[in-house]
Formats: structure tokens, sequence, C-alpha cells
């Protein structure tokens, strides 16, 4: 079964984390995917948006899939944040391997516990189920 890293290891890990790429993040304000990652841009870090279809979101530029982003971009990357369905995350997981991301998010709701599972085993820090931005805002604040 999956565990979360425990409040003093989430509190290192924002500390650590400069840049974040978001796999699903919307255009749209009404989205949470959208208010958490402007929230998170408000706080310091850097996004990088992921979205099939979008030029830029919140003043970034926006890359199809992780696969898509530029080896400046890629090797800036921190964290990998998920506000997808979770039938997505092996996908996700694939390219986290492949690209050599070490942390993944996967937001409220998204749970893919095989998948964690592999990714841990591939040198992942994996945080599942959980919101960032109340998770800072927790922690941090």
């Amino acid at each position: 079964m999956f565990d979360n890293p425990n409040a003093d290891r989430l509190r290192a890990l924002l500390r650590e984390v400069h840049t974040i790429a978001v796999v699903g993040l919307s255009p749209r304000p009404d989205r949470p995917s959208h208010g958490v990652s402007k929230s998170m841009q408000s706080f310091g870090y850097r996004i990088v948006p992921v979205n099939p279809g979008q030029a830029t979101i919140l003043g970034e530029p926006c890359y199809p899939t992780l696969r898509d982003l530029p080896e400046e971009v890629r090797s800036q990357v921190d964290l990998v944040d998920v506000f997808r369905q979770s039938d997505a995350v092996a996908g996700i997981v694939d390219d986290c391997i492949a690209l050599g991301l070490k942390r993944l998010w996967l937001q409220d709701g998204v749970v893919d516990e095989s998948a964690a599972k592999r990714a841990t085993d591939a040198g992942i820090e994996v945080v599942m189920d959980r919101c960032v931005y109340r998770d800072y805002v927790h922690l941090m604040r």
C-alpha cells in the first residue's frame, strides 16, 4: 500500500522545489488546476504548463506533453504536478522515468497505486491524492 511522505518531508520537498511542470493545466480561471498553479506562481514557483493545444497559460509557454519540454526547460523541472484523470498517470510515470524527472505530485482524486509504486521503484518521489496548494498553505505559511 502506498504511503505519502510525512509532513516534515513534504515541507522539505516544497522548499527544494523551484520549477513545477503542471500536466493538465487549464487556461480557464474557474478550473482547479488554474487556481492552484496561479497561487503557486504567486508564492514564487515557476510554472511550466503542459497541455496540448495551448500556446501560453499564466504567461508561460505551454507544451503538449512532458516529452515536448526543451532540454533547457526540462532540466529545471523539480516537480511534475498532475491534474489529469487517474487513468493517465501510468503514461505520465513512463514520461517521468524516461526523462529523469525525480518528483511527482498527483493532485486530489488522482490515484494510481501501481503507477506510484513503479515510479518509486524507479527512484521518483511520489505524493498522491493531495493538493500541493493546500499543503503549501498548511505547512509553509
